[in-house]
């Protein structure tokens, strides 16, 4: 139960609040986490996720109906808590069916590009889903950079973090980045086509190395296809032209994964 515990609870009716509206923007829009420098996990998955990482939230937002049952782990873990009605937590959240919680955290600072780092680099994929889903490939695989070319979808927006599953609080993600960075990588650039490069079962895979993968219809960049030490292509023995970003993702960064066995 969540009563007796010292962390302060405020209660919040209002729908005017300021704190309301902020919470309102970092949910339902995408952008709105660079002007605050705070993001919103909405969900038990996302919050449980992020404690596991040792983030500690600044606030931790319930619903009136959840706050008697909330668990006590993260009644403790936020510096402060926020009970608020469900109706308002329906108005604050961006899904059809609202969490009944969720925290905010301080935006984790950018990082510099990591040269040697096992990397993922993002070119302009734009399909928040997609995304999310490369980045849980990328945390599964071994691959612990993100390297986001400008024109990417915004890593810490509330669908790439829904999509992401908690696993960027295992990743480090680098956004915003100008194509001329990537030469100040020292591992190799893998690049996948449709249409180019030899077949991906038939490589020795480098690893550690930096697998870019491109827009959903515009493939990888020319700029970037140049800068690649290896081009490859995945069989697709059913006859398909091509395959989504995300599955493609998955099976080139596992192919490299199980390489190195």
């Amino acid at each position: 139960m969540s009563a007796g515990f010292p962390v302060p609870v405020t209660h919040i009716s209002s729908r005017d609040n300021a704190l309301v509206k902020d919470l309102r923007k970092l949910s339902q829009d995408n952008t709105a986490y660079r002007k605050q420098q705070r993001v919103w996990l909405e969900g038990d998955h996302l919050c449980r996720a992020a404690l596991a990482r040792g983030l500690k939230p600044v606030l931790a937002v319930f619903s009136e109906s959840f706050w008697p049952q909330a668990p006590v782990n993260c009644v403790q873990a936020a510096i402060k808590n926020i009970v608020i009605s469900d109706a308002l937590l329906h108005d604050i959240s961006g899904l059809e069916s609202p969490a009944h919680m969720g925290f905010v955290i301080d935006l984790p600072p950018a990082g510099d590009l990591l040269p040697a780092a096992a990397s993922v680099i993002l070119d302009r994929v734009q399909d928040a889903g997609n995304v999310g889903s490369i980045l849980r490939s990328a945390a599964a695989f071994g691959f612990g950079q993100i390297i986001a070319l400008k024109g990417t979808a915004a890593l810490w927006s509330p669908k790439v973090l829904r999509a992401g599953m908690g696993a960027h609080f295992a990743l480090r993600l680098v956004e915003g980045v100008e194509p001329d960075a990537l030469a100040a990588l020292s591992v190799p650039i893998i690049v996948t086509s449709s249409h180019h490069g030899s077949l991906l079962h038939q490589q020795k895979l480098p690893m550690p190395s930096a697998w870019a993968m491109g827009h959903e219809g515009q493939g990888v960049s020319d700029d970037l296809m140049a800068r690649a030490s290896l081009k490859v292509r995945i069989d697709q023995p059913g006859g398909e032209e091509s395959l989504n970003v995300a599955a493609a993702a998955a099976i080139c960064l596992y192919a490299s994964a199980i390489a190195q066995r």
